[in-house]
């Protein structure tokens, strides 16, 4: 409630009604005025019509508008021309910080009288209940209307229009990027409405709608004297992965990562920060897109140009090494000058390796100069140079039949590449790996980084090449084979592998022969099968090829033939025996008389039937073999 000294209402009808409220001394009644009684019953109930009459006539529920009259740090006294005034919260007008003595506002009258006597009224009332009205005019006549930012809300702020909670999206706050919401909170602003949903009730409003029309002449001025090579004052308005947004008072330019700084940048907040002020040169521009390429490594010298010119080829320098590749690495050996170091240029070993297996970023690294073009500002650089190369006295350090030790390095389907020493790698071929066994592929006999003994079997240093040897570390055991393993000679041995064409034998003093399908068949019928341990026969011998073809069928073959062979001569001992008989008897019958004739031919009956058997028996015997 008010203190009615400290409000003085200086409305005009007030005055007016004090003026005709005095009385005239002339015809002052002294009896009224010994009663008590300023007036007479006549004249005061004419002076109360006379001052009726200047008050207006309010109901209540209704919406009027009203005028300040005092002000408060809590309360705002207002009249609306009725007999006494209203006192509203300070807080309705939170709003409205610059509301003053004087201020035409719209209230509602909640009640002629409370129990005091006092006018109740609100102000947010009479907001509410005109605000859709007066927001959706707003947006029609696109006008410009204020409003009190409330609070912080995802992704924007609550503001408070004409007592109805619009949202402020944060892109719509200022054409510049917002980074702190929270200082808006509290403020009242300019907004335009720019979309209503009239379902439920959603308003929308922009400030930057505001500004983004004199901004836009503001680009069109700018631009219009914008000359390439010209240099401007900025602020950094953005920063992102790929360059940085200068704003150029009231138009923004980019300035592309690669066109900061001379040397590698690998983010643009290692050379500019945010609001930071800088000069720029401008580098192109679009009219039509308004786009602006600006720079900043362009206000300085060229790096290349201020390099020193005494370096030459050959010469060291040292750098930092800025980015790696698969195929090399990039240092810098002066800020915006940098030089290649090749793979290849990185090591004198011919194995081909990845460049992060000897350097990494950051690394500090000495290197001596291998091309340089100024012109075209490029460099190669190379580190296996500060080295003497392994290849200038190889004929004395790796003889031939000198023994060392090596690493595998890597797997062809022909052999092994071993290194002897960074630099020098040697190929040892897939047949000198073993003297006894059949290697398919290195990968059966070693692996990748084994240690591995060899042998300098040939050295072609113009092509920088080894042939090494493994096998040659021991003697030749064909040697010694060719005399335990001789033709037709039989050992045991063990079907290790099968295939189409035939099987893989193990024998002993670890030595593999062949044997061909046919060979393997047993004296049943069966075909021998893996894993098998069996007698085979020696049916051929090559030293030079280091081949053993065996037989398992030849064994049971070869005594039957020998057995038959027997038969056969025992026989035709037999049958020569007959022969001999009978010529004799042929003989003796020329002698003999005419009796001893007919015993002699009872005889030969008895011989011809007997070789007859014998022939019948063998044929029999031919076709049992058959």
């Amino acid at each position: 409630m008010t203190n009615e000294n400290e409000f003085i209402p200086q409305d005009e009808p007030t005055a007016v009604a004090a003026k005709v409220f005095k009385p005239s001394i002339d015809n002052f009644d002294w009896d009224s005025f010994e009663k008590d009684e300023l007036y007479s019953s006549d004249d005061k109930a004419k002076y109360l019509g006379m001052y009726d009459e200047t008050l207006s006539s309010v109901a209540e529920n209704e919406v009027v508008d009203g005028t300040v009259i005092a002000m408060n740090k809590r309360e705002v006294v207002v009249n609306i021309g009725y007999k006494s005034e209203g006192v509203v919260s300070l807080n309705e007008f939170r709003y409205d910080p610059e509301l003053k003595v004087g201020d035409k506002v719209e209230v509602y009258v909640e009640s002629q009288e409370d129990k005091k006597g006092q006018l109740v009224l609100s102000h947010k009332k009479a907001r509410a209940l005109r605000s859709w009205d007066r927001v959706n005019s707003a947006l029609d006549k696109d006008e410009v209307i204020k409003g009190y930012i409330k609070c912080r809300t995802k992704g924007g702020m609550i503001v408070d229009v004409f007592g109805i909670e619009a949202f402020l999206p944060g892109s719509q706050i200022d054409v510049k990027p917002i980074r702190d919401y929270d200082v808006f909170v509290g403020k009242t602003m300019e907004f335009k409405v720019v979309k209503i949903n009239q379902e439920f009730k959603n308003v929308v409003v922009s400030h930057k709608a505001l500004i983004e029309a004199e901004l836009e002449q503001q680009k069109k001025d700018i631009i219009a004297k914008l000359e390439k090579g010209q240099v401007l004052e900025g602020t950094v308005k953005n920063i992102t992965s790929y360059g940085v947004f200068i704003d150029l008072g009231g138009v923004d330019g980019l300035i592309h990562i690669t066109d900061l700084s001379w040397g590698r940048v690998n983010h643009p907040e290692e050379i500019v920060q945010l609001d930071q002020k800088l000069n720029v040169v401008i580098l192109d521009f679009d009219d039509a897109k308004k786009r602006i390429a600006l720079g900043l490594k362009q206000l300085t010298p060229h790096p290349w140009d201020a390099l020193d010119a005494d370096l030459k080829v050959g010469d060291k320098v040292t750098g930092k090494v800025m980015v790696m590749a698969d195929y090399g690495a990039f240092v810098e050996i002066a800020t915006g000058v940098e030089g290649l170091i090749h793979v290849s240029e990185m090591s004198w070993s011919q194995h081909l390796r990845s460049a992060q297996e000897f350097l990494k970023v950051g690394d500090s690294v000495e290197a001596t100069i291998l091309t340089l073009d100024r012109q075209d500002r490029k460099m190669s650089l190379g580190i296996k140079q500060l080295k003497a190369d392994p290849w200038e006295n190889i004929e004395a350090k790796y003889p031939v039949g000198s023994r060392h030790n090596a690493k595998v390095r890597n797997f062809t389907n022909f052999g092994v590449f071993a290194e002897i020493e960074e630099g020098v790698d040697g190929l040892i071929h897939i047949s000198d790996l073993s003297w006894t066994k059949k290697i398919k592929h290195p990968s059966e006999f070693t692996q990748i980084v084994a240690d591995i003994e060899v042998v300098v079997l040939e050295i072609d240093k113009e092509n920088r090449r080894l042939s090494l040897g493994h096998k040659q570390l021991e003697e030749n055991p064909w040697d010694v084979f060719e005399t335990v393993f001789t033709v037709d000679s039989v050992h045991e041995g063990t079907i290790i592998e099968s295939m189409d064409k035939g099987a893989v034998v193990a024998l002993a003093y670890g030595v593999e022969g062949f044997v061909t399908p046919k060979h393997l068949v047993k004296e049943d019928g069966t075909t021998a099968k893996i894993d098998e341990k069996l007698q085979f026969k020696v049916i051929e011998f090559n030293k030079a090829s280091k081949r053993i073809i065996l037989s398992h069928s030849r064994i049971f073959e070869d005594t039957k033939k020998v057995e038959e062979k027997t038969e056969k001569k025992v026989k035709a001992k037999e049958t020569d025996n007959t022969q001999k008989a009978v010529k004799k008897l042929k003989t003796s019958m020329e002698k003999t008389t005419l009796g001893d004739i007919s015993e002699l031919a009872a005889l030969k009956e008895q011989l011809e039937n007997k070789e007859a058997q014998k022939s019948s028996d063998e044929e029999a015997q031919k076709n049992s073999n058959e």
